[in-house]
């Protein structure tokens, strides 16, 4: 059993713990989703890094055998 809060609708207390709760669900609900699509956002930044870390290193590589075909080696 949880006691709410005076004049707090979306909060109570959780008589074990004695912590405050949001007993609200929409807005846990709209926490998780908003915190999935904020780790699906820094993931794909991370796999788009990856992919330009890559590519700077290929580019290179060609860079390196260009300068290998003109310098007649």
């Amino acid at each position: 059993m949880k006691y709410n809060i005076e004049g707090h609708q979306d909060l109570a207390r959780d008589p074990r713990t004695n912590a405050i709760v949001n007993v609200n669900s929409l807005d846990y609900t709209h926490y998780t989703v908003g915190r999935n699509a904020k780790l699906s956002r820094n993931e794909r930044v991370d796999s788009m890094e990856q992919d330009l870390a890559s590519l700077k290193g290929e580019i290179g590589e060609i860079k390196s055998l260009l300068k290998e075909l003109v310098n007649g080696q």
